[in-house]
């Protein structure tokens, strides 16, 4: 199981031949690791529609053919931009979807989301299975109490992790999330992209790991960390 972090909040999960996108926000994204047309994809998930997390959704799943999961009212749009395919699922908050390589479902974020053509979307944070490992992508959040919460559905093993501030929360609530989370490691993401979201990833890292909540990876935007 492999997790390369392609910039900002966007991911590629790896395992036995199959490709899995979160956020694929490359086009437009100064620190982006590889160009829209580059990327492999068997399946896209979004957390919400702004244009910083479904970035190139349409034109990967055009080119790949690889199934899109989105929440309901976002789902409906990108269905109505891939009139003849791929398949678009459309859960909601808690619902699960399965796949041929695991599954994913949809937990609360504490947000905002409209698209860039307008659709209001409910944001939400990936539990997703793979491999025998189960990822949590919190999706942009503040820090609230509910991020306890997939854990006690099973184990978290890696969750990646907003740390940038302005947008979501800072650094310094990040902190508090990893306790909240429980993973056994953590990914910090959605810094350092744009000059609002600056932040010191390895202040955030010795503090987490200072606590005993959790171990940070840091990752350089094009990186793999392998579980």
């Amino acid at each position: 199981m492999e997790i390369r972090f392609l910039g900002h909040a966007a991911f590629a999960l790896h395992h036995d031949g199959t490709t899995v996108l979160v956020d694929p926000f490359l086009t437009g994204n100064p620190l982006a690791a590889a160009q829209a047309g580059e990327v492999d994809a068997d399946a896209i998930l979004l957390t919400h529609g702004h244009a910083d997390h479904i970035g190139d959704t349409v034109d990967i799943a055009k080119r790949t053919g690889a199934p899109v999961m989105a929440i309901v009212e976002l789902a409906g749009e990108l269905a109505g931009d891939l009139p003849d395919g791929p398949q678009v699922f459309d859960p909601n908050i808690g619902g699960t979807v399965e796949f041929d390589w695991g599954s994913a479902r949809l937990t609360p974020a504490w947000h905002t989301s409209t698209t860039p053509k307008g659709t209001v979307n409910t944001p939400a944070g990936l539990v997703i299975e793979m491999g025998g490992k189960r990822i949590y992508h919190l999706g942009d959040t503040a820090l609230f109490s509910d991020l306890a919460l997939p854990k006690h559905r099973g184990h978290i093993d890696i969750a990646l992790m907003c740390i940038g501030g302005h947008y979501t929360m800072d650094r310094f609530d990040a902190v508090v999330a990893a306790e909240l989370v429980g993973a056994d490691q953590i990914i910090p993401c959605h810094y350092n992209t744009f000059p609002p979201i600056q932040a010191d990833a390895q202040a955030f890292k010795a503090d987490v790991q200072n606590a005993g909540y959790a171990e940070v990876i840091i990752l350089d935007p094009g990186q793999t960390h392998e579980l």
